[in-house]
């Protein structure tokens, strides 16, 4: 008579084993869970601070850029909060220009020594009334109404406005 040994298949695995996978997966997975949670988290905080921003600009029509009295003709101050640049032009008028070149919308840098605006992409430059001294950017940079109320210069930040070519009337006489 034989006798037929019946085997069960060998498993590679042994019981501990398989629980240590387990346990792996389960703190993977709450990694990956806490993960996911913190970067919406994040990212709706970065929205909502945005839109925040967005709002308290929309309020804002003028921005108070400084006194008349200190500025010298010549003279050109970045205005960060408002990405954008006041000029003191030589016969005392002010003009506001935009931070951002007409090629193709990098930020410019005033360079004093040169006495002109330097766009560091490109290569192209402006000079102190925002007028192209050199391509590849095709027409001047866009500004901003400037009033001047009780000896402080405000600007409109709220309305940019595009041109092609350069006129007095762009300026705000002191």
């Amino acid at each position: 008579m034989n006798i037929v040994e019946q085997q069960r298949p060998i498993s590679s695995k042994t019981p501990r084993q398989s629980d240590r996978r387990s346990l792996l997966n389960k703190i993977w997975a709450l990694i990956a869970a806490v993960a996911f949670i913190e970067l919406g988290w994040f990212g709706s905080s970065l929205l909502k601070s945005r839109k925040t921003r967005n709002t308290q600009l929309k309020g804002i029509r003028y921005i108070e850029a400084g006194r008349v009295e200190s500025f010298k003709p010549g003279q050109v101050k970045a205005v960060p909060e408002a990405m954008l640049f006041l000029a003191c032009l030589e016969d005392n008028r002010f003009i506001a220009l935009s931070k951002t070149c007409t090629h193709l919308g990098c930020a410019l840098a005033w360079d004093e020594g040169q006495q002109k605006f330097v766009c560091p992409c490109h290569g192209s430059t402006f000079d102190r009334a925002g007028i192209v001294l050199t391509a590849p950017a095709l027409r001047p940079l866009d500004f901003f109404p400037v009033r001047i109320e009780d000896g402080t210069i405000r600007i409109e930040i709220t309305k940019m406005q595009r041109r092609e070519s350069f006129d007095e009337s762009q300026t705000t006489r002191v």
